[in-house]
C-alpha cells in the first residue's frame, strides 16, 4: 500500500503501525467472495470469512432497530456470540421485512455455510444488506455457497470486501500490524447511517488474544461507529463482528482497534452517497453528556448545516438554530459567534471542525457527519426504480 489508510486528522494510530496488503488476513483466517446474481452485472455479492482456530474468541454487535432484518434476528437468538467461527454475507438484498420466509432463508444461508465448512450452525453468523422488503432469491445463493467455501484463502479479504458493498463508491478495508499483532477489517456503508448502535456492516479479524472481546468491541465502537451520521436513518441490518484466532499469543496494542474502526467510520461518512466533505461538531459545556449528545446530533443531522458544509458557507446561525431546537423549552440565552466556531465551514479542506460551547455544565460530545448533495437525492430517489 502506498497511500496511508489513516487519512483523517482525527485518527491517531499507534506509532509503530505497519500497513500490509489489505488482501491479507491475520494468521488463522480465510475469506473470499463470488457473484451469485443478487446485484447483477457479474458483481461480487456473496462473501464468507472463517477462523480456522478452534480457540476463536468473538463478539458481535447488532442494530437496535425494532424492525431488525431476518439475519439480525438469527444472530440475536441462535448464535454462540462468544465463539463465532464464520460469517456468511450477501449484498443486494437486506432480507428485511420479509416475514417468516425471510427468517427461514437466513437460517438456510447459515446452515449451508456451516455444512460446507464443517461447523455447527450456531458458530456461523449471517449478515445481509441491500433493498428492504424484497424476498431473497435463495436458489443461486445456496448453489454458490459450496463453491465459495472451497475457494477461501488467506489473501481473500479484498474479494470479501467487494462482496459486502452496495452503494459504496469504494471498498473500506485495511490490514495493519502493530506490537506483533495483525488486524484486518472490512466495512460497508454509505447511506442509511445513524448510530444506534452502529449503522453498517463491519467484520474485524485479528490474531491477538482478547481479554474481553465484547467490552473491547463496545469500547471501540463507542468512539467510532457510534460517532457518525450521514442521514439520520437507522439501518435494519447493522452488524459488527470481531473475531480473534489468538495465534500471535499477544494482547491487542492500545489504540490499534480504536484507530482502525474510527478510520473505517470516517470512510463511511466520506462516502455518504454523494458526500464531498466530512464535518466534526463538538458540543461542550452542556448540562451532561446526554444533552451534549442530543445537541451534537441535532446539528449533525440538520439539512441546513449539512448544506452549509457543502457550500462552504460559514453560517453559524444554522448551528445556533439547530442547537436551540435540540434544547427547546430551556433558556440558554443567545448563541452567537462567541459560542460557535464555524470558520472551517468556509475552508477548502475535505474535513471541517465545528464547535459549540454552552454554559450549562460539563457535558461534552462530538459527532462526525457528511454534507448533503444533489447526488444523495438522486441515488435515493432512484434506489428501487
Amino acid at each position: 500500500m502506498t497511500a496511508s489508510f489513516f487519512r483523517s486528522r482525527w485518527v491517531d494510530p499507534p506509532t509503530d503501525l505497519e500497513q500490509l496488503d489489505p488482501a491479507l488476513l491475520p494468521d488463522g483466517f480465510r475469506a473470499g467472495g463470488v457473484a451469485c446474481g443478487l446485484k447483477g452485472n457479474g458483481k461480487t455479492d456473496l462473501g464468507l470469512v472463517v477462523c480456522d482456530s478452534g480457540q476463536v474468541e468473538s463478539a458481535i454487535l447488532l442494530t437496535a432497530s425494532a424492525a431488525a432484518a431476518a439475519p439480525v434476528r438469527v444472530c440475536r437468538r441462535q448464535l454462540r456470540q462468544g465463539s463465532v467461527r464464520a460469517a456468511i454475507v450477501n449484498s443486494g438484498n437486506a432480507n428485511a421485512a420479509t416475514g417468516e420466509q425471510g427468517l427461514e432463508d437466513a437460517l438456510a444461508m447459515r446452515d449451508s455455510a456451516g455444512l460446507a465448512l464443517g461447523l455447527e450452525p450456531e458458530q456461523v453468523a449471517v449478515a445481509e444488506t441491500g433493498v428492504i422488503g424484497v424476498p431473497l432469491d435463495m436458489e443461486p445463493v445456496l448453489e454458490a455457497i459450496n463453491g465459495l467455501a472451497g475457494s477461501l484463502s488467506a489473501d481473500g479479504a479484498v474479494r470479501f470486501s467487494e462482496a459486502i458493498m452496495t452503494t459504496d463508491q469504494w471498498p473500506k478495508q485495511c490490514t495493519v500490524r502493530a506490537g506483533g499483532v495483525t488486524v484486518s477489517a472490512q466495512a460497508k456503508g454509505a447511506g442509511m447511517i445513524e448510530p444506534g448502535f452502529a449503522t453498517m456492516l463491519c467484520f474485524v479479524q485479528t490474531d491477538a488474544r482478547l481479554e474481553d472481546p465484547e467490552r473491547q468491541l463496545r469500547s471501540s465502537v463507542a468512539d467510532s461507529f457510534e460517532r457518525i451520521t450521514v442521514d439520520g436513518q437507522m439501518s435494519t441490518n447493522d452488524t459488527v463482528l470481531l473475531q480473534s484466532s489468538g495465534t500471535s499469543g499477544r494482547g491487542l496494542p492500545g489504540g490499534l482497534l480504536e484507530a482502525v474502526l474510527l478510520q473505517l467510520a470516517l470512510e463511511i461518512v466520506a462516502d455518504g452517497e454523494g458526500a464531498t466533505r466530512v464535518g466534526r461538531i463538538e458540543v461542550d459545556g452542556a448540562a451532561d453528556r446526554d444533552e451534549a449528545e442530543k445537541v451534537a446530533r441535532r446539528i449533525a443531522n440538520s439539512p441546513l448545516v449539512k448544506t452549509a458544509l457543502l457550500g462552504r458557507d460559514p453560517n453559524w446561525g444554522r448551528i445556533a438554530q439547530a442547537a436551540g431546537a435540540a434544547l427547546a423549552g430551556s433558556d440558554v440565552g443567545e448563541l452567537g459567534p462567541e459560542a460557535i466556531s464555524a470558520g472551517e465551514l468556509a475552508g477548502d479542506g475535505a474535513e471541517a471542525e465545528l464547535r459549540l460551547v454552552l454554559e450549562r455544565g460539563g457535558g461534552r460530545a462530538h459527532v462526525y457527519f457528511s454534507d448533503l448533495t444533489h447526488e444523495y437525492i438522486r441515488i435515493n430517489a432512484e434506489y428501487t426504480t
